[in-house]
């Protein structure tokens, strides 16, 4: 294994190449063409089963101050206290305020140089609790129109333009306002080339306006990225909905920036849920996700931007789409109706994670599944069980095939893949495995790893 463990190593060439919304930085059309670089199936192989980052802890309630005590008046005779002199007993009193108030300067003190100092700018320790996003659907469920779809949902998309070595121009992608302080999520395939090599992020509203972004924290394995520009902060957050509620044959709209043309709308439908894909340029770069299907048309610089159902609420992350094959450059292919978007819920997750820490988790079991060569359906099949991992301690072997994760059913290796990163490290989840001819069930408590 590579030094990210979760990358397959090829066995054959997949039959199905998928393409995600934004360019390899070495190779394309020409400097400044918004393009979208090949993701295939990845190259067969084996790779680390692995999984979803985990849930955010809530944080435990602060105890509430007591209510200040006060006693009943009871009028006295008040001693003559010669002018100009301070009372006795006010000197105590004096001294006590003088400490409180120097704990709590000095814990005020403690808080703001600890946001000062944070280690990238843009990160909230509280994670998702700690930003203003919103959830309320702008439209009403008997809402059939497109246009009041996009007179909602414009104002908060964006264009990402990233700039980086050996791509004048720069590369073009999507995005949209995830909160009131100014995140903004989209794909990280859009902004990993420029963050690597201190390129220059910047976002562009429907207005034209521009401002300087900064990157918080990306997952290569999730595909996902969250930007900051506190100047963005004006910019209305998107609403988040729920890609569990979709319906195949649902209308849904795709916003982005198609080879660099700025708040473009196209329509479309769900055209299948937990379609399990894989987008990327290589082993080392490949994203599994269960993807949120649709023919809305998406095109190179899709990427990163929000589907939408007709309440005006984002769904999933417009992430990749099918090729019926050819090269880069000009024997590219665009739209042919089958895109695909990573779920809400995933970005849910991974987003809250990046605030807190700039970086994800994604669970992992230890063991090597077959991701290419023939697949006939039934099943994924154990390649390789590595030590003191999840999967030798549930007594997985070499050899072994999981036809089902908790009762669901698993094809290959790559639905094996996705279909645990939909439980969180920490949980423990069960295999339907077949061995020698015998069905048993196994449970596999999930590790964790960065990416």
């Amino acid at each position: 294994m590579s030094d990210h463990d979760e990358g397959p190593e090829a066995d054959s060439e997949p039959t199905q190449p998928i393409r995600p919304a934004i360019p390899s930085p070495t190779v394309g059309p020409a400097a400044g063409a918004s393009w979208l670089p090949p993701v295939n199936q990845p190259p067969p192989g084996q790779w680390q089963a692995q999984m979803t980052p985990p849930t955010t802890r809530p944080l435990p309630p602060y105890a509430m101050p007591a209510a200040p005590w006060s006693q009943p008046y009871q009028p006295y005779a008040q001693p003559q206290q010669p002018r100009g002199r301070v009372p006795g007993w006010m000197w105590p009193a004096v001294a006590g305020l003088a400490l409180v108030l120097g704990l709590v300067g000095g814990a005020a003190g403690s808080a703001l140089l600890d946001n000062v100092t944070q280690d990238r700018p843009g990160s909230v320790s509280t994670g998702l609790e700690g930003v203003d996003t919103e959830s309320a659907p702008p439209l009403t469920v008997s809402n059939k129109s497109v246009v009041r779809v996009a007179d909602q949902l414009l104002p908060s998309t964006v264009q990402i333009v990233a700039e980086f070595e050996g791509r004048t121009g720069g590369a073009t992608g999507s995005g949209f306002v995830l909160d009131k302080q100014g995140h903004i999520i989209t794909n990280n395939h859009v902004v990993q080339s420029a963050d690597e090599s201190d390129g220059e992020i910047e976002i562009v509203d429907q207005e034209g306006n521009r401002y300087v972004a900064t990157v918080v924290g990306r997952s290569a394995v999730y595909d996902l990225a969250v930007l900051y520009s506190k100047d963005a902060a004006v910019l209305p957050p998107a609403s988040l909905g729920a890609s569990r509620r979709l319906s195949v044959g649902e209308p849904v709209v795709a916003f982005g920036s198609p080879l660099g043309l700025s708040s473009t709308v196209t329509s479309g439908i769900v055209s299948a849920l937990n379609r399990p894909v894989t987008t990327g340029d290589s082993s080392n770069d490949s994203s599994y996700i269960n993807a949120v299907q649709t023919d809305a048309a998406i095109n190179p610089g899709n990427s990163g931007g929000p589907l939408v159902n007709l309440q005006g609420q984002v769904v999933g992350v417009n992430s990749a789409i099918a090729t019926t094959g050819g090269g880069f450059g000009g024997g590219e292919s665009g739209n042919i109706g089958v895109g695909f978007a990573i779920p809400i819920e995933q970005v849910r997750v991974t987003a809250d994670q990046i605030l807190r820490t700039g970086e994800a988790r994604y669970p992992v079991i230890g063991a090597k599944v077959q991701t290419g060569g023939d697949k006939d359906g039934t099943g994924a099949l154990i390649d390789e069980v590595m030590p003191d991992t999840p999967a030798e301690d549930s007594g997985l072997e070499k050899g072994d095939i999981v036809t089902a994760v908790n009762g669901q059913r698993v094809t290959d290796g790559i639905a094996l893949i996705v279909a645990i990163r939909t439980y969180q490290p920490g949980q423990t989840i069960e295999f339907t495995v077949r061995r020698g001819g015998n069905e048993q069930l196994v449970e596999v408590t999930l590790d964790s790893e960065i990416g």
